[in-house]
C-alpha cells in the first residue's frame, strides 16, 4: 500500500476498469411456480441495474472505487465500480475489508445497550458515576451528563476529531498515522474545551460520546469494549470479518486503498494506513459489506437486544446538524432514522480518512443495503457524492 505518494488526478480518469456485477439468489417460494420465479429474477435484475449505475454514477463524481450490496432476505445482489488501486489499475474487490468509521458507534451502543438490560449500568445514571473525573473541567461536568445523554448525542461535549493533525493536511497525515491513543487521552484532548451546549438542551454529533460508552463498558465490564463487542455481537452473528485492529495500521487483503483529498482541486493522497486507535471506540472497526448488511438487519429484527432496549435505541430526536442532509433526520441511540419516499430506513453511516460507508436498512429488517465508497473528497466536492449515494439508498431500500 502506498500511503506515502500523491496520485495525481489524471491517473485517476485514465485507470477505467469495467464494472462487474455479481449476484447469488437462493430460490424460495411459496405456491411459486414458473411466474412467481421469474417475477423474482426480474426483480433481482432490476436491483442489480439499479445498484450498478448508482455505483457507476459515484465512480464518474470522483471516487476511484465502489462497491455496493443489498440484501434482500435470502437474495444477495452485489456491484462494484472503479478500482482498487489507482496506481495499479486493480479492480475493486466484491467483498473486501473497509474501515467502518462511525458505523462503530452502533456496535457499542448495543452493547451498552445489552449491559442497561441486564441491570448493570441505568441510561439516566450520570456518567461521573461510573467515570469519576473523565468528564470534568473548563465546563464539563459528568454529574450532569447521563449515560442516555452520551448515546443520544446530547450530551454537548466538544468533538476531539477538531483537534487532531492527523486530519489536518496530507503532511500532518503522514507524519501522525501511526500515533497511538486510549480512548481516555482523546477525551482528555475534549475537556480542553467548554461543551457545545448544557446537557440535553440540544443535540450535536460528537465522536468524543461514544469514547465515553468504550470507557463505560471496559469500567462495568471489566473487559475492553472490542472484547464485548466480539463476545456479544461478532460471535454470535458469525460475522467472521468485522474486528478492532488495536495498534494494527494496514488493511487484510483484499481491499481497496483509501484516499484522501485535503485541500481543494488538490491530489488524492493514499491514506489506507493509519492507526484505528485515533478513532477507537467512537470508529474503529474494520469489516466487510457482507457482515454490515448481517449486522444491520439483526439489528433492526430486534436479534440483539430485549424488546425494551429496542425501544430505548429507537426513541429519537431531532438530528439539528443533519437536516441540511435530510430534512427530518432524527437520532436515538446509536442509530439513525432516515426518512424516505417509502417511508424511512434505520442507518448510522460512516468514514475514516479515505474511506465512507452508507448503508440503510428497512424497519422489519427484511432487506439493507450497504454502499462503500474508496475516496474522501473535499468538502466543497461532498454534495453531489452525498446526494447520489442517498439517492441510491433510497431507490435500493425502497426496492
Amino acid at each position: 500500500m502506498s500511503a506515502h505518494s500523491a496520485v495525481r488526478s489524471a491517473v485517476r480518469w485514465r485507470t477505467i476498469v469495467a464494472a462487474a456485477t455479481v449476484s447469488a439468489t437462493l430460490a424460495t417460494t411459496v405456491g411459486g411456480g414458473a411466474a412467481s420465479a421469474t417475477s423474482q429474477a426480474s426483480d433481482h435484475r432490476s436491483t442489480a441495474t439499479v445498484l450498478q449505475q448508482g455505483l457507476d454514477d459515484l465512480h464518474g463524481l470522483g471516487i476511484s472505487g465502489t462497491q455496493g450490496l443489498v440484501r434482500d432476505r435470502n437474495r444477495v445482489t452485489v456491484a462494484r465500480s472503479g478500482v482498487a488501486d489507482l496506481d495499479t489499475g486493480a479492480s475493486m474487490p466484491i467483498d473486501g475489508y473497509l474501515r467502518i468509521g462511525s458505523d462503530t458507534k452502533t456496535f457499542v451502543s448495543v452493547v451498552l445497550l445489552q449491559l442497561v438490560g441486564e441491570g448493570r449500568i441505568g441510561l439516566d445514571d450520570p456518567v461521573e458515576r461510573w467515570l469519576p473525573g473523565v468528564v470534568d473541567g473548563n465546563g464539563n461536568d459528568g454529574r450532569r451528563v447521563t449515560v442516555r445523554q452520551i448515546l443520544q448525542q446530547t450530551s454537548g461535549l466538544y468533538d476531539y476529531t477538531n483537534d487532531l493533525a492527523v486530519l489536518n493536511s496530507a503532511g500532518e497525515f503522514r507524519a501522525h498515522r501511526y500515533d497511538h491513543y486510549t480512548e481516555a487521552q482523546l477525551v482528555a484532548i475534549a475537556m480542553q474545551h467548554p461543551p457545545m451546549f448544557a446537557a440535553g438542551t440540544r443535540w450535536g454529533y460528537s465522536n468524543t460520546n461514544y469514547l465515553v460508552v468504550g470507557m463505560l463498558i471496559e469500567r462495568v465490564t471489566g473487559h475492553s469494549w472490542h472484547t464485548e463487542v466480539r463476545s456479544r455481537i461478532l460471535l454470535p452473528l458469525h460475522l467472521t470479518r468485522t474486528f478492532y485492529p488495536g495498534d494494527r495500521p494496514t488493511l487484510p487483503k483484499p481491499h481497496a486503498e483509501g484516499y484522501k483529498q485535503f485541500a481543494p482541486d488538490g491530489p488524492l493522497v493514499d491514506t489506507t494506513v493509519v492507526n484505528p486507535t485515533v478513532a477507537g471506540s467512537a470508529g474503529g472497526l474494520v469489516s466487510t459489506t457482507t457482515d454490515m448488511s448481517r449486522f444491520w438487519q439483526a439489528v433492526a429484527r430486534g436479534r440483539l437486544l430485549r424488546p425494551g432496549q429496542v425501544a430505548e435505541m429507537k426513541q429519537t430526536v431531532l438530528a439539528e446538524d443533519f437536516q441540511q442532509i435530510r430534512a427530518g433526520i432524527r437520532y436515538g441511540l446509536g442509530i439513525m432514522w432516515v426518512p424516505n419516499r417509502c417511508g424511512g430506513y434505520w442507518a448510522h453511516w460512516g468514514g475514516m480518512p479515505g474511506m465512507e460507508i452508507l448503508e440503510a436498512v428497512t424497519p422489519d429488517g427484511h432487506r439493507s443495503t450497504v454502499l462503500y465508497l474508496a475516496t474522501d473528497l473535499y468538502q466543497d466536492r461532498v454534495p453531489p457524492v452525498m446526494q447520489r449515494g442517498m439517492a441510491l439508498l433510497d431507490d435500493l431500500i425502497c426496492g
